[in-house]
């Protein structure tokens, strides 16, 4: 079933997890994609494997950071697909962590930079190139973290990423009437190259496993799912919405 066909997306994050599978998911579906993230080499495996599977995709590499990195993915978009229709902005980091009372300031700017100010710029050129062609879908990765609880030790990581949702609201309740809708995937534990950094034993992944009500983690195929549905004409009357796909992690007490 191609529920993206004749689309025309950005993912951002691209090289790994939750990025790479959701952008071959979006290519499977029937999408052109760009892809990006920092890594040349990651994003053309990654475009390689889409073009092997019959998909079409192109790599453009950068820093999130960089307003004109935004402006060049978007240029992708529109020079080699003519159009823009969707974009998933997923880039994003832990940053710096640790006790709150000793995290730098730059380790907190660097943080918001990347998470929040990063995917403000990544939306405002995306947001103008969808309104001339009659709307499209914006998705931001935020995180059940600073919204339904939170852990310590994580000050910046929780406020640039619950700043996500502020902005998916602000933005789609101002583009609603261009028929664009802004949404939030939070997702919960994913098993990714940063899951398995951040919870490096045995004991550390059984008690993050049982935060959740399923009693196990996700797979990045189940979010990169949840973020097609956001994409898709399925969820044509969804906007402004931050989305759960945590596996119950946000109302389990036991």
């Amino acid at each position: 079933m191609n529920r993206l066909s004749n689309k025309v997306a950005i993912v951002t994050g691209a090289s790994s997890g939750i990025g790479r599978v959701t952008a071959r998911l979006f290519a499977a579906e029937g999408a052109k994609v760009v892809v990006g993230a920092r890594r040349q080499a990651e994003l053309d495996s990654l475009v390689a494997e889409i073009r092997a599977a019959g998909g079409d995709a192109v790599a453009v590499a950068g820093d999130v950071r960089s307003e004109d990195y935004h402006k060049a993915l978007v240029a992708a978009a529109v020079e080699r697909y003519g159009k823009l229709d969707i974009a998933f902005n997923n880039a994003g980091t832990i940053g710096e962590a640790g006790p709150s009372t000793d995290v730098s300031e730059t380790g907190f700017a660097d943080t918001l930079a990347i998470n929040l100010t990063a995917s403000f710029l990544a939306a405002k050129h995306q947001i103008a190139e969808m309104a001339r062609h009659g709307g499209g879908s914006v998705i931001f990765t935020s995180t059940f973290v600073g919204y339904s609880f939170s852990f310590p030790g994580v000050a910046a990581y929780a406020a640039s990423k619950s700043g996500l949702i502020g902005l998916t609201q602000a933005l789609a309740a101002e583009y609603g009437p261009q028929n664009i809708r802004v949404n939030a995937v939070l997702p919960g534990a994913v098993d990714t190259d940063m899951y398995r950094e951040m919870n490096d034993t045995p004991d550390k992944q059984a008690f993050i496993t049982n935060l959740h009500a399923l009693k196990r983690v996700a797979t990045p195929e189940e979010l990169a799912r949840s973020v097609l549905y956001l994409a898709s004409d399925d969820a044509s009357f969804v906007t402004g919405t931050a989305l759960l796909v945590d596996g119950g992690i946000s109302i389990t007490r036991t």
